[in-house]
């Protein structure tokens, strides 16, 4: 019994292990490739294929927005200026309340020799990536 009741403590405490969010710093990618900056920024929580699946998600608070039906649920029209609003990190945008979801337009400042213009071509080119991500 007490062999068992250890088994069960290591098991939830590797489960609780497994739900940390390891923050790491920004890493520099290409702003002119929408594709890697999502592999390396948003692949994480939102997947590979966009649908809120990453492998940090389950230890997220609230569920991941699954990016491959935001023009379905905005009556077949992508909301171009409310994703990049989210990347940007719209303080009025309930994603950011939480702090779960980066500000990345704070974290693309901080890249080396970012200016005002390169983090909205950041933004304009990872808003059009996630748009290749619509289901039909």
């Amino acid at each position: 019994m007490l062999k068992r009741i250890a088994l069960s403590t290591l098991a939830l405490s590797a489960l609780l292990a497994a739900q940390t969010i390891k923050k790491v710093p920004v890493t520099q990618t290409s702003p002119v490739d929408g594709k890697a900056m999502y592999n390396e920024y948003c692949a994480v929580c939102h997947g590979q294929d966009g649908r809120g699946n990453g492998p940090a998600a389950p230890a997220m608070k609230k569920t991941v927005t699954d990016l491959t039906k935001l023009a379905m649920n905005n009556k077949g029209n992508f909301p171009d200026a409310k994703v990049g609003h989210a990347i940007e990190g719209d303080p009025l945008l309930v994603s950011h309340g939480s702090l779960d979801m980066p500000v990345w337009g704070n974290l693309f400042k901080s890249l080396s020799g970012s200016t005002d213009s390169i983090v909205r071509m950041r933004v304009v080119n990872l808003t059009d990536y996630i748009k290749t991500l619509q289901t039909k």
